[in-house]
């Protein structure tokens, strides 16, 4: 489940039942989990994950012992990995131990806690690797704008952070980005790919503000844009901002899915490395 999955989830069932809220609030060396992973503990039943193994297993025996004694304040603890679970990671992890009652509601401090930041993604293209893309990414701290010139390829059921737009021309719409956006461009159209490309350019030599600009295809296609776009007036330093092919190297396979893991992969390294 992807972390909004997971919030909705807790959510339904904070409805009736309470929970005991355990979340990593530091780290030090190697652990399983970063700062503000979190997991719901019910009284038989667990929603999240903060690492596995013995600290989980630990984590989870501790707060339902504070569910069964409803005057227990919260508490924070520190964890050693390996002197004290026998864990090899050798890290050390601090977790806060704080209950979640039914009378909690959306949108108080708790919720806002719990949500991850969300990297802007901005995808041209609702084809059958753009679809799969969303699919992937859906399950990643992602906000998604997705753009296509055709109106009727977007489906019914996607989510609020799932933002689709019918731009005609499709180009026009690289100016609303929000700053910072990754970009992949995937239309049905080498014209409108070539198009964005040109804009997303032009935008970078303004704004400075796309970190990645992914295109799919091949190497023969980024030589016949790269000839276009110089023509247009872009310098070889600019054109060096482009990513084509995309997809991280050594994933093989032209299956929708399989470039789908592949572009997801190289984007959560850029982001890494932002």
């Amino acid at each position: 489940m992807s972390t909004a999955d997971l919030i909705a989830h807790l959510q339904g069932e904070l409805a009736h039942r309470t929970a005991v809220l355990v979340t990593v609030t530091q780290t030090q060396g190697s652990v399983p989990r970063e700062a503000g992973t979190w997991m719901a503990v019910f009284e038989s039943t667990v929603i999240g994950t903060i690492g596995g193994g013995q600290l989980e297993w630990r984590a989870i025996a501790q707060a339902r012992a504070l569910l069964a004694d409803p005057t227990a304040p919260a508490q924070t603890q520190r964890h050693a990995l390996g002197p004290s679970l026998g864990q090899c990671c050798g890290g050390a992890m601090e977790l806060r131990f704080e209950r979640l009652a039914p009378t909690l509601q959306a949108g108080t401090e708790w919720l806002h806690k719990l949500q991850a930041p969300l990297t802007q993604l901005a995808l041209f293209g609702g084809g059958h690797v753009g679809q799969a893309i969303v699919r992937v990414m859906l399950t990643l701290p992602y906000a998604l704008t997705w753009v296509d010139s055709r109106d009727s390829v977007f489906p019914d059921d996607l989510p609020a952070r799932v933002r689709c737009e019918h731009s005609q021309p499709v180009e026009r719409a690289v100016q609303d980005l929000p700053a910072g956006s990754q970009v992949l461009i995937m239309s049905f159209s080498h014209a409108e790919d070539l198009d964005i490309v040109h804009q997303c350019l032009l935008r970078q030599r303004e704004q400075g503000d796309l970190p990645f600009v992914g295109l799919i295809g091949s190497q023969t296609k980024w030589a016949m844009f790269r000839h276009r776009l110089q023509a247009r007036g872009h310098s070889e330093a600019a054109l060096s901002h482009i990513t084509c092919p995309i997809g991280l190297a050594g994933i093989e396979g032209k299956e929708p899915e399989v470039i789908a893991v592949a572009v997801a992969a190289q984007l959560l390294m850029q982001r890494t490395a932002g």
